[in-house]
């Protein structure tokens, strides 16, 4: 997809659609508002006018995330019209900065509306809108273009994790994550990559994160990412992925309704590694590791079981009592090598880690889970702006007796047990040093990760979930460091 950027009236340029904004779903200074009535056109409502090549989408406010689902109506509205070219209505600044973030939810808009997951199909859908025509006001085309890449950065980014996310089993093993991580690190200068076999892990002592791997047919890969920008860095910012390419949930099998889809247990991996990718290509003044933490969690006679104790990296022995509780297991051990080869200044964990947060929020929306209240907070409200929704979910410490153990350190779940999105935090809790307490998040995005059918910009499937989110926190983090020295 293409964009032009212009600085005259949108009628100023030919194009073979236009598209219409209505605020307020106020029709009466519309070209067709008589059509409009007659359509019943209100609040929430698309109009597609084929016979003089318009559309109209109402919307409350012209906010970032209102425009991005503007965006994806249009696109929804519009497939298979067999139309190359669309304009937008103009845009003016009004007040700093906001225009850019108009300008980049509006490439995100149509970039992530227009994703599909064809590959094994015989006949994949056509996209048609190839070209998109922007005019704005008050704002240099320069500073118009950038802020239309970044969007398209990120957004490249999302769905670059969603054809991971989206990617079959058979396909998509630990092996492949690391040769698609080591690639990355070859094209981008700014970025390095480590991948350690399981002979290294053995060596770590990681045997939480070996024990899920012990049936699968494919050796588990940790794999360590490195951005650092070319100029100066504001702090080091560590993302821990879980990364099970398939998770039959092992000798705790899951039914079969819920094994399906279960491709997407690499979500938090996946993201990971989308976040290198935008920080990269964006230059970001920070430096970024990503530790993806890479097996299959299969069932066979090799299989961990119910009733084994494991001696965890850190020390801590961990009783099993359900085997389908492995992503914790893996973070485990990956968060604790975090903490001793990375030693950021923060540590963000993202995982598809339990069903109870999918229950608790629905399937929208992620849980922000830590120690620390107010870095909860400050990750919610700058995070905010991607449009990705999160809620935070404070600790209980009436839970922590749910997890322990007659014969262990530590349960690795509380089968029959309420607030399993909390117990699943606090059992990560017991891997996370005391120095970094309050600089440790757990985002479960179990619930916007993978779903079954289209949401906003969403197609049913992949969302790329935690990829937008943490790249807006950063920028906003760029932003408040850079403007006291402006």
């Amino acid at each position: 997809m293409r964009f032009k950027v212009i600085d005259r009236e949108p009628m100023d340029v030919s194009s073979d659609y236009e598209l219409r904004f209505v605020l307020n779903d106020d029709i009466s200074m519309t070209p067709d508002h008589s059509t409009l009535n007659l359509c019943g056109f209100k609040k929430g409502s698309v109009c597609d006018l084929p016979t003089v090549k318009r559309i109209y989408v109402s919307i409350k406010d012209d906010k970032p995330e209102t425009l991005r689902l503007a965006i994806a109506k249009t696109v929804k509205a519009l497939a298979g019209h067999k139309i190359d070219s669309i304009r937008l209505p103009k845009f003016s600044a009004s007040e700093p900065g906001e225009l850019e973030e108009q300008l980049s939810a509006i490439a995100e808009g149509f970039e992530l509306s227009a994703y599909s997951f064809d590959k094994y199909k015989s006949e994949p859908q056509k996209t048609y809108i190839e070209r998109v025509v922007v005019s704005v006001s008050g704002i240099t085309l320069e500073a118009a273009e950038e802020a239309i890449l970044k969007g398209r950065i990120i957004a490249g980014a999302t769905n670059f994790v969603r054809d991971i996310v989206n990617e079959i089993p058979q396909e998509y093993t630990p092996l492949k994550m690391a040769e698609d991580a080591e690639d990355m690190a070859g094209y981008y200068g700014t970025v390095t990559c480590e991948v350690y076999d399981k002979a290294y892990l053995e060596s770590e002592n990681m045997n939480a994160f070996l024990a899920v791997n012990q049936a699968s047919p494919y050796e588990p890969r940790l794999i360590h990412l490195s951005y650092v920008p070319t100029g100066e860095s504001y702090g080091r910012i560590c993302f821990v992925g879980k990364g099970l390419t398939y998770d039959s949930g092992g000798l705790s099998l899951k039914p079969t309704a819920h094994m399906y889809t279960m491709k997407s247990d690499k979500s938090g991996a996946a993201a990971a590694l989308g976040i290198i990718k935008a920080a990269a290509e964006l230059e970001l003044p920070f430096e970024i590791d990503s530790v993806l933490g890479m097996t299959e969690n299969c069932v066979g006679s090799k299989g961990y079981k119910p009733d084994d104790v494991i001696v965890s990296r850190s020390g801590v022995t961990i009783e099993v009592t359900n085997t389908d509780a492995e992503g914790r297991l893996v973070l485990a051990d990956c968060l604790s090598w975090a903490q001793d080869h990375v030693k950021p200044d923060l540590i963000i964990d993202m995982a598809t880690l339990t069903g109870a947060c999918v229950v608790g929020l629905g399937d929208y929306t992620s849980g922000v889970i830590g120690n620390n209240y107010d870095l909860q907070m400050e990750f919610k409200t700058k995070a905010q702006t991607s449009g990705e929704l999160y809620t935070i979910l404070e600790f209980n410490p009436h839970l922590e007796k749910i997890l322990e153990s007659q014969i262990a350190d530590v349960k690795n779940s509380a089968p029959g047990s309420m607030g399993g999105a909390v117990t699943a935090g606090l059992f990560l809790d017991r891997f996370i040093k005391d120095e970094y307490k309050d600089k440790w998040l757990h985002l479960d995005i179990a619930g916007p990760a993978y779903v079954g059918s289209d949401w906003g910009y969403n197609p049913a499937g992949a969302s790329g979930a935690g990829v937008r989110g943490c790249i807006y926190f950063l920028m906003k983090e760029m932003e408040e460091r850079i403007s006291p020295k402006q």
